[in-house]
């Protein structure tokens, strides 16, 4: 019987807590009982894509309002690992974004462009007060 991991955690809308929460996503990929893959590069993915989301939410979503916070979901069992990222600014058109190709000298766009390549499933949605990115890795 496989039991799921899962870890909650809230930090202050700051990017100094960014390198911290990618090491917590490496970690938990050495942590995974059942992944037969490359843990490395999961390793490797899950910190580029939690900073990437932590960094989006802190500086675009919350303007980097020091009043704000940003909320870090994590779950992982044998078949799946899902991340989500809460944040309290006014949304963005995900679908939008997503449909769209950055360019290597874009300011903006690379972060998402990047979620979506290395991880299975990324969504983007509001949830009561919040916005949600969500993001699924398959790993079976």
């Amino acid at each position: 019987m496989s039991r799921r991991i899962e870890v909650d955690i809230k930090v202050p809308n700051q990017t100094k807590y960014l390198g911290m929460i990618g090491r917590i996503g490496e970690s938990l990929a050495y942590s995974l009982k059942g992944f037969q893959g490359n843990r490395r590069e999961l390793a490797y993915h899950l910190n580029l894509v939690l900073t990437e989301a932590l960094a989006n939410a802190i500086c675009h979503a919350n303007k980097s309002d020091p009043e704000k916070d940003v909320e870090v979901s994590i779950s992982a069992s044998d078949r799946d690992l899902i991340i989500k990222v809460f944040d309290e600014g006014e949304g963005f058109d995900f679908k939008e974004m997503a449909k769209s190709k950055a360019k290597s000298c874009d300011e903006g766009g690379r972060g998402v462009q990047l979620m979506m390549r290395l991880m299975d499933q990324v969504d983007y949605q509001r949830e009561g007060k919040m916005n949600v990115l969500i993001m699924k890795k398959n790993l079976h």
